[in-house]
């Protein structure tokens, strides 16, 4: 493994960083999270149409950089120190890579291009609570997670030479803004049980949902016998194959996002430890104080590593150690944001003030994505290490 980054790797990075410094500062996160699309669309047109942010990791034939996951991962580190609202997650990190392995030749033709341009924005839609298990993050999604045939989820039915969809979907990252939904259904019942995707291009009722993270808008989707386009050509795709690939890369990317928002909280929270005096001193130059923030810092950086080496190792084909990174980055974040409400003392309670975005970004990853003891179980009973091949969680 070369540590080292590119040049474009690196410029990617600057260039990044100083864009949204410019552009997405506290007020600008504000602004964003309160409007409709719960984000700013002309900073997500400067992203796509100047930096190619959606397109990065799709390939150069379908209108992207033909660059790897590493380099999404590194997009997505600046965007977690900014906390920037975007569809990036939804669109380009969940959504591209389903249609591009499952996709028919026309679908990929015809969808890809616009998303790597950011014309058109994507969203994955799962069950309820059930996006880390359908991404194979924290435990095995050849359940039946999309339905089951029972009540809840979304079913799919053959009617008039097409497919249907009935039930409704909570949770679905962006789900409100998309203009295209990938819709994860349970079809055939209890004789030929099995979870396909549809792309739902309209259609349906779609309702922006309350949020603990509201830099990450969540909507509810409703169908109610909805024409639907099977993901695809074949109704034996092995979509859970698929969804567990995407869940590793995506994992590693959202480990790098965590990593760049603990980085960020933890620098706002030195810097404000090296204003802020008691005793006639700054409470910087405390030894306590001087020794919380070093632990921080350390695991700050062992995660960064960890997530760096999950980007590589996914795009070289070298392991699945998404999951792995990814439970340590939202550990890191959550003790780094922890920490920072408390050093910032009265003002880190306020509604005002930044820290708590960071706070709440820690909470609600874990409950979308983990929780951190599951990522980790999952790694381990996917790699064997008990016998038996269960782990107890």
């Amino acid at each position: 493994m070369d540590a080292a980054f590119t040049a474009e790797q690196d410029e990617i990075r600057r260039t990044l960083r100083e864009l949204l410094l410019r552009r997405c500062g506290p007020r600008e996160v504000g602004a964003a999270v309160d409007s409709a699309a719960g984000h700013d669309p002309a900073l997500w047109e400067t992203l796509s149409r100047q930096l190619g942010l959606p397109g990065l990791a799709l390939p150069e034939s379908h209108g992207g950089a033909g660059c790897s996951v590493t380099e999404s991962a590194l997009a997505a580190e600046e965007l977690g120190r900014a906390l920037a609202p975007s569809p990036f997650l939804a669109s380009a990190v969940l959504s591209a890579p389903l249609l591009l392995a499952l996709g028919t030749g026309a679908q990929r033709a015809e969808l890809l291009p616009r998303i790597a341009s950011g014309e058109l924005t994507a969203a994955l839609a799962v069950p309820g609570a059930a996006l880390a298990t359908a991404l194979g993050l924290s435990g095995d999604n050849r359940g039946d997670w999309a339905g089951g045939g029972r009540a809840g989820g979304v079913q799919a039915r053959r009617a008039d030479g097409g497919w249907r969809l009935y039930g409704e979907v909570d949770q679905v990252l962006d789900g409100h803004s998309a203009g295209l939904l990938l819709v994860a259904a349970h079809t055939g019942g209890f004789a030929r049980s099995r979870t396909l995707l549809f792309l739902l291009r309209d259609g349906g009722t779609r309702t922006r949902q309350t949020a603990l993270d509201a830099t990450r808008p969540r909507a509810r989707v409703q169908v109610r016998d909805v024409a639907a386009e099977l993901l695809g050509d074949d109704e034996s795709a092995e979509v859970a194959r698929a969804l567990a690939a995407v869940g590793d890369s995506a994992a590693a990317v959202l480990a790098a996002e965590a990593v760049g928002a603990a980085d960020r909280v933890l620098e706002r929270t030195v810097e404000h430890v090296g204003r802020r005096e008691q005793f006639g001193r700054a409470i910087g130059s405390f030894q306590a104080v001087k020794h919380r923030l070093a632990d921080r810092y350390v695991q700050v950086q062992a995660a960064r590593s960890a997530a760096y080496y999950a980007a590589w190792a996914t795009a070289s084909g070298g392991g699945r150690a998404g999951g792995l990174a990814l439970a340590q980055a939202l550990e890191t974040l959550r003790a780094t944001a922890a920490e920072a409400v408390q050093l910032h003392g009265g003002i880190g309670f306020t509604w005002e003030h930044e820290t708590h975005l960071y706070f709440k970004r820690a909470a609600g990853d874990e409950l979308l994505f983990g929780p951190v003891h599951r990522l980790r179980a999952r790694a381990a009973d996917t790699a064997g290490l008990f016998d038996g091949g269960e782990v107890a969680v």
